[in-house]
């Protein structure tokens, strides 16, 4: 087992997309105000009771949003650290809890005819703890699961 989490790739990527039917101007504020998220993120609902804290300008660069929740939601803090306003909103992630990572969460929007591509990314380094991890466990189907459900989140309210 060692030698197969030592012969995976020292970055990880995982993706999904989906094709939205509204204009990215309508989408992208749901994404870069963190107030909004609880309306679509699949990560709001993991612990009913997590408290949140937000600092920061509303939306935008420099946007912090913190959590502490129960086990499912861990701890940790995610700010706003690029946006290009349709098409592209780059977020630091930071994990405390149950384990210490440091990612970056990426959203791009594409416009299509009359509907936009959008994409939700996550990528970061890959430690061998992590390698290890990846060897046991199917992360890219798990997170990318949650990522799924999301995009729909966030298809059914841009929709209406």
């Amino acid at each position: 087992m060692l030698v197969l989490a030592a012969a995976k790739p020292d970055m990880f990527r995982i993706e999904r997309a989906a094709i939205i039917a509204a204009p990215p101007e309508r989408i992208f504020p749901l994404i870069n105000d963190f107030r909004q998220w609880q309306s679509w993120s699949p990560f709001e609902k993991l612990d009913p009771a997590m408290t949140k804290t937000m600092s920061g300008p509303a939306s935008g660069k420099g946007a912090v949003y913190e959590w502490k929740g129960n086990r499912k939601a861990g701890q940790g803090r995610m700010e706003i650290a690029e946006v290009s306003a349709p098409s592209k909103i780059d977020i630091d992630l930071r994990f405390l809890k149950p384990f210490k990572a440091h990612n970056t969460a990426e959203f791009r929007l594409e416009p299509q005819g009359g509907a936009t591509k959008v994409t939700w990314a996550m990528r970061g380094k890959s430690p061998f703890v992590a390698k290890i991890m990846r060897t046991l466990v199917d992360v890219d189907a798990m997170v990318g699961r949650d990522f799924e459900a999301g995009l729909a989140n966030l298809k059914t309210i841009a929709e209406k």
